[in-house]
């Protein structure tokens, strides 16, 4: 039986899923680390073989949010590695196979999934096997129960993570940040990201905490538009921001998403005096000046009606700043970012007054994709 959706008590506390699930982020990061160290023996035999084959072609897909933690570790896993690694949906890849995949090139598709059952993340898995010559799958999932978690086979290695990761909530948050420290972990080395996990957790804890205020503020200013900007990996984090509110508005919000630079060319168009613009700062030196060019330029603007900054260094004239993360990786620091899009969405939710675990009432949009056809792919 699945969970009974919550919503505020009388009293007005909102004791929804959406809101146990954003605020159990650095349990579940550290019981997701937890269970990788346990079972590093088994995970690093099926993974490390294949990470020394230079020909290996690496994919990371999933559908919506499952997608975006690709698009988020890609450019930071192909740095690391010194290898091409590539964020492909598994709905680019299920309708149009013939872009995407190679059947000569040794590949290992390393798929997410919250549910598991999501009829394109199961057709992907299926194409791959159907289409490329030599065909590895590692999956990483947080249901015990789905279709992916079945999947385990002499070319796939499943993980499966914390049960607390599956998400009863409409909009995915423990498990997109679970699921991208089991990849990161993973594909860029458990020994590697065992002293940084603390750290990492101790931040989206500190974030949780120091967001609040700011994030229950603008949610009650009824901007009719948002914009979350990001260079690099927080390319990836900015759509998914995007979608958060999107989901949690039930599209009352309009969002968008781009880069510092990429904003300029037209899709700056999109500021009125309604419009929130929301910038991550990267801790590169260089990433960050064009980050601080654009958040100078809107300021002097003074089009907008707010701007938000996040960044992890104490110099900057930020709205939120990141405790403890001044010298971290950027890819350590998409997991406390994203905590002020996730509360945001959540606070812009309630204020509308919508149900933030089911906020698509006319359930035409729904948890686990539906009215999904599969067609027989044609060589």
């Amino acid at each position: 039986m699945p969970e009974p959706l919550l919503a505020p008590d009388a009293g007005g506390v909102d004791t929804s899923w959406t809101r146990r699930e954003i605020d159990q982020q650095p349990e579940t990061l550290r019981a997701t680390q937890a269970l990788l160290r346990d079972r590093r023996a088994e995970i690093e035999a099926f993974i490390a073989p294949l990470l020394a084959r230079p020909d290996l072609r690496i994919i990371l897909t999933g559908a919506g949010t499952s997608a975006f933690i690709g698009e988020c570790l890609a450019p930071w896993l192909s740095a690391a590695l010194g290898r091409p690694v590539e964020a492909i949906a598994t709905t680019d890849i299920v309708s149009t196979p013939s872009l995407y995949l190679r059947a000569a090139a040794p590949t290992l598709l390393v798929s997410f999934g919250r549910s598991g059952s999501s009829p394109e993340s199961l057709a992907a898995v299926d194409l791959v096997d159907a289409t490329i010559a030599e065909a590895y799958h590692l999956i990483l999932t947080c249901n015990a129960e789905g279709e992916l978690a079945r999947r385990g086979s002499g070319n796939t290695h499943v993980v499966i993570l914390p049960e607390a990761t599956h998400d009863r909530g409409f909009a995915m948050t423990s498990s997109f940040s679970a699921m991208m420290l089991a990849a990161l972990a993973i594909l860029g080395g458990i020994d590697a990201l065992e002293a940084r996990g603390p750290t990492i957790a101790a931040a989206v804890s500190d974030a949780l905490t120091r967001c609040e205020p700011l994030v229950s503020n603008l949610a009650t200013r009824g901007f009719k538009r948002v914009v979350y900007l990001g260079s690099g990996v927080f390319k990836g984090l900015a759509r998914e921001a995007a979608l958060k509110l999107m989901e949690l508005s039930d599209g009352a919000v309009v969002t968008a998403f781009d880069t510092a630079l990429g904003f300029r060319h037209g899709p700056k168009t999109i500021v009125t005096t309604d419009t929130l613009v929301v910038v991550f700062v990267s801790n590169d030196p260089l990433t960050r000046r064009y980050d601080l060019d654009i958040v100078a330029e809107l300021r002097s603007d003074g089009h907008c009606g707010a701007l938000a900054v996040i960044s992890a260094q104490p110099g900057d004239a930020a709205d939120i700043i990141i405790a403890g993360m001044a010298g971290a990786a950027d890819a350590d620091l998409l997991f406390p970012f994203i905590v002020p899009a996730q509360l945001f969405g959540l606070h812009v939710s309630l204020a509308l007054g919508l149900t933030p675990d089911r906020p698509n009432a006319s359930g035409t949009v729904n948890r686990v994709v539906q009215g999904v056809r599969i067609y027989a792919a044609h060589p």
